[in-house]
């Protein structure tokens, strides 16, 4: 089938698909069109493991992070990371972001310490941002670092080392608000640390204590929201820290309502039978703006690559009912080595967007009515029927219309990388 027959075989489909949506009164070509102003922030560690391209001494990485398999082909380098991201993001529908870590500095091969680092070792990714027309966000890498091997950082006992990721955390504010002056779009930077205990603590309260007032220093200065916004993201548990996490979700909750900050939920942050879909109504009664990390745990928080499962749709549809799109910044958030590293990106970042289509199309109005008429049979009668609504045609449009590939075809493009490209790189 050449690629005008399979252009025309969509536009039919796409016809009776929106027939068949109007039907229940949806307007396929207004949830394309909202679709499109939804930015995704791709996160950079997906392309190498977490590895991140400081001089390091030692084997040091902790922090409760845990990358498994070893596929062919990782960026070795931030020219390589971003060649292979040049590739994702022509395989993904629509204009996205790019979320770095702090650890992906280029110093030019000198050791450059965490609480040293500046703009500068970043003009590599703004320059490749303004060029590609990408937004960039941020964060401190409070983790694989000498000064992190006890399982403390913001929250620890010594003065000394607390000074230090203090330190580190001033500087990535002010390295997220370069980014949004330069890129003429706000920076978010994120602030998580893997800080707790593997056992049962006799003092939960101190470090929280810490904690708090270490928050408090790192965000004594005053930014432009317009250039940066700060979060900060909770754990319920980690490796190390299996016991107690000092930055809880209740602890991070009443910070961001009190301070003013982006509150961060992690889909992998959480027990295994609570879902950050149902959190969000709550959260967004008592905060202007939320950061969400999307991603899939299988057991516990195993950073899976997402895919378009029951809580994926479920957090998509909370954007949409609750009207959070404006309010609410959306990145990914995993890493899986076991498997080609481009695919997981393509992967995650269609099924995310293809939650936010299908929410889109959903007659949420007439939802809400019947509900408030308290015609519950309806409702479910009605919540039934569109699950086997069309909404693949819809997809398959949006990705012709956008210069994508619209079904598997994508693959074809990174199996042909991995031959030409990946396969060189040992």
């Amino acid at each position: 089938m050449t690629n005008q027959t399979r252009n025309v075989s969509i536009d039919e489909t796409y016809k009776l698909a929106r027939e068949k949506y109007s039907e229940i009164g949806v307007d396929t070509d207004r949830a394309v069109e909202v679709l499109k102003t939804i930015p995704i922030s791709l996160h950079c560690w997906q392309g190498d493991d977490v590895g991140g391209f400081e001089i390091k001494e030692g084997d040091s990485f902790g922090g409760g992070i845990e990358v498994t398999g070893n596929y062919p082909g990782k960026a070795r380098n931030a020219d390589e990371l971003r060649a292979d991201l040049d590739l994702a993001y022509s395989l993904i529908p629509g204009h996205h972001r790019l979320n770095l870590h702090a650890s992906y500095a280029e110093t030019g091969g000198k050791k450059v310490d965490r609480d040293e680092i500046e703009p500068a070792h970043f003009s590599g990714w703004i320059d490749w941002a303004k060029q590609k027309g990408h937004g960039l966000d941020f964060n401190p890498t409070c983790f694989a670092h000498p000064l992190a091997d006890d399982g403390f950082t913001l929250s620890h006992s010594d003065e000394k080392v607390r000074k230090f990721w203090i330190d580190h955390c001033r500087i990535t504010r002010r390295i997220g608000a370069h980014f949004g002056r330069e890129l003429e779009t706000p920076c978010v930077t994120n602030i998580w640390i893997p800080d707790g205990y593997k056992d049962i603590p006799a003092d939960r309260l101190s470090p929280r204590e810490r904690l708090r007032d270490s928050l408090d220093q790192i965000l004594e200065e005053k930014l432009d929201p317009a250039q940066n916004l700060d979060a900060v993201e909770s754990k319920l548990f980690g490796i190390g820290s299996e016991s107690y996490v000092v930055g809880s979700h209740e602890f991070y909750l009443g910070y961001a309502i009190t301070r003013g900050t982006l509150l961060c939920l992690d889909a992998g942050h959480y027990h295994p039978t609570e879902t950050i879909s149902e959190k969000i109504s709550s959260t967004m009664l008592y905060l202007d703006e939320m950061l969400l990390h999307v991603s899939r745990g299988v057991r516990w928080d195993s950073d899976h690559v997402v895919v378009l499962n029951d809580e994926l749709r479920a957090i998509a549809e909370e954007l949409v009912r609750g009207d959070f799109l404006s309010r609410v910044h959306i990145g990914l958030d995993f890493f899986d080595a076991s498997i080609n590293r481009i695919a997981a990106w393509v992967v995650g970042t269609r099924a995310m967007i293809k939650a936010l289509l299908i929410a889109l199309l959903e007659p949420t109005d007439k939802l809400r009515d019947l509900e408030n008429q308290g015609d519950y049979t309806g409702r479910l009668a009605l919540l039934e029927e569109i699950k086997t609504l069309p909404y693949g045609a819809v997809w398959d449009q949006y990705c012709a219309a956008m210069d994508v590939p619209a079904g598997l075809s994508w693959l074809d493009e990174v199996r042909k990388y991995e031959k030409n490209v990946l396969s060189g790189r040992g």
